[in-house]
């Protein structure tokens, strides 16, 4: 089913299916990464809304035609957090949600980092950071050179994926050329592979960064959906006239009970009772029946194919 862009105000029922959908990219996550044993935990989780007001709000998708031309366009350039796109992807429809234990695997269609010639809807592949930006904002132009006027392109980025130089080179092109069909959604979770990004090489201040190089800033709490949907949506609007960047505030790991705001789980698989814990948690925290890890009696892998 296409999916467009809706400018009425989120009912009361729109809302709770978001909410709704960004626990089951949150427990998909968990799921898969138990399963494969390897995989990012923590900055999926963040972005688990942002996700989920994308896949299920505000993009113009297709997932039975993903080459649809007249499509938006997501472009994950943290690409290490594949894991929540993958299960996002899979829940609107893109492929079966089975395809997910196939994760990391030599005859799955699912890479630890992003490859869109294996899989079904992807529109970029990913591997070292700071590539994003610059993907999405050539799209961007094409876009504009073809005259696609409704189109947009919506790139996450990690922040501590913004001490790439790259990024900012994007950044300075985008606002030259006033591609105001673009959006960089920055997952703001302060937190890197080692520790604070604060800590290891400033960004502050970031908003200022972005003005500077002709862009249109908001800041937002990114996991409020009802405070996304407005920005999003906006991001539609025919007057604007630059590219906006969305400054989305999160927590790392959100929705982990015990390792939230931790870097220890950037990076990190857990074993089945762990993962049968920490879905668990998750239930409880957003008030829901218990679920636990469904791969709980099956034995752990001992290889896994990782990318």
């Amino acid at each position: 089913m296409t999916a467009t862009q809706s400018t009425a105000a989120p009912t009361a029922a729109e809302l709770e299916h978001l909410a709704e959908m960004a626990y089951q990219i949150r427990r998909l996550t968990i799921e898969l990464v138990a399963y494969a044993q390897w995989g990012h935990i923590a900055g999926s989780t963040s972005m688990a809304e942002i996700l989920a007001t994308l896949f299920f709000r505000t993009a113009r998708l297709d997932p039975t035609n993903p080459a649809w031309p007249d499509r938006d366009r997501i472009v994950l350039s943290k690409a290490h957090t594949s894991p929540g796109l993958y299960a996002a992807m899979a829940l609107r429809g893109f492929f079966p949600i089975e395809a997910l234990y196939g994760y990391c695997e030599i005859d799955g269609i699912l890479e630890g980092h992003t490859d869109m010639t294996r899989t079904p809807g992807l529109e970029s592949s990913g591997g070292l950071l700071g590539m994003g930006l610059s993907v999405a904002q050539g799209m961007a132009f094409a876009m504009r050179l073809r005259r696609h006027a409704e189109g947009r392109v919506f790139a996450i980025l990690g922040d501590g994926e913004l001490h790439e130089g790259n990024i900012w080179e994007a950044a300075m092109s985008a606002g030259h050329h006033r591609l105001s069909n673009l959006v960089a959604i920055v997952d703001a979770n302060l937190i890197m592979s080692k520790g604070f990004v604060e800590e290891y090489l400033s960004i502050e201040p970031l908003a200022d960064k972005w003005r500077a190089f002709n862009w249109d800033v908001v800041e937002v709490d990114g996991h409020d959906v009802a405070a996304l949907i407005r920005v999003l949506d906006s991001s539609g609007n025919p007057s604007r006239e630059r590219p906006l960047a969305v400054l989305a505030h999160t927590i790392k790991g959100k929705g982990l009970a015990g390792f939230e705001n931790s870097h220890r789980w950037h990076t990190h698989a857990p074993d089945p009772e762990m993962a049968d814990s920490m879905l668990r948690d998750l239930a409880r925290m957003y008030g829901r029946p218990e679920e636990g890890y469904s791969k709980r009696d099956l034995p752990v892998k001992q290889e896994v194919f990782r990318v």
